[in-house]
């Protein structure tokens, strides 16, 4: 976990993009899945993020968070399957039935948000969240107290997990096992411990607080920063592409 959401270094093609097209184009690229239902575009989508990710040095990563995703989608696609019937009949239930359909679209839902997941989680695996709040201002010319809010949020994931590690590791040293019982049990045994990380993220914040005010957080402004950020026409051309999956994806959902 002590990696998670952390700046990887390289030098591929996506780590020298601009911080601002990879946010842009992974948005776009997650809008992109979602215009449209059609199973053989959203597979291309996937093949190609995973293409993006090997590119990087990403694979690794990208596995562990396709595991995490899937999950969560396999239990929307639960749903879908016996909630939303469509296509021929396959199996009767009391209130609807399975059918084809349902099948069909279960499973571009599971692909559709592996498809999403991985350029949104990839940009921040090859982009410092520093370079990303410094363009984001810069180049968007988003206020600096809403940039450094979400580079603070990012910032603490990873910090909040270590710590709640730490904390189960600790009980776990004093005969708590957490690896036994139901999901019910487990549930019971974790809630003692948001006590601690509670006021473990109450002293960070707090601290954080303090150091931005020293350092004079309340005088940031756009022209503070040192570094520019200018487009080149590699970011122009990857903004470009992401933009024409987005047409391609519109176009697919209107003539189909």
């Amino acid at each position: 976990m002590k990696d998670f959401l952390e700046y990887v270094p390289g030098n591929s093609l996506i780590h020298r993009l601009n911080p601002v097209v990879k946010l842009i184009g992974s948005i776009l690229f997650a809008v992109a899945c979602f215009c449209t239902s059609n199973l053989v575009f959203v597979c291309c989508m996937l093949v190609l993020a995973l293409a993006m990710a090997a590119s990087c040095g990403m694979l690794r990563q990208t596995t562990g968070l396709m595991k995490a995703v899937f999950v969560f989608s396999l239990l929307l696609a639960v749903i879908q399957v016996l909630f939303t019937p469509s296509g021929d009949l396959l199996l009767e239930l009391p209130w609807g039935y399975i059918g084809t359909g349902s099948l069909l679209a279960a499973l571009t839902t599971v692909i559709r948000l592996e498809a999403a997941a991985i350029p949104l989680f990839l940009t921040f695996y090859v982009t410092k969240v520093s370079d990303m709040t410094n363009a984001a201002v810069k180049v968007l010319h988003v206020p600096y107290k809403y940039a450094f809010t979400f580079s603070s949020t990012v910032h603490f994931i990873p910090v909040f997990l270590n710590d709640m590690s730490s904390i189960m590791e600790a009980q776990t040293a004093r005969g708590v096992e957490f690896d036994q019982g139901g999901i019910f049990k487990k549930i019971g045994l974790m809630m003692p411990l948001c006590v601690p990380l509670l006021v473990s993220s109450v002293r960070k914040t707090n601290s954080a607080a303090i150091a931005a005010e020293v350092r004079g957080f309340n005088l940031r402004t756009r022209a503070s920063g040192y570094k520019d950020y200018p487009i080149a026409g590699i970011d122009a051309a990857a903004l470009a592409l992401t933009l024409a999956l987005l047409a391609a994806s519109i176009c697919l959902t209107v003539l189909l």
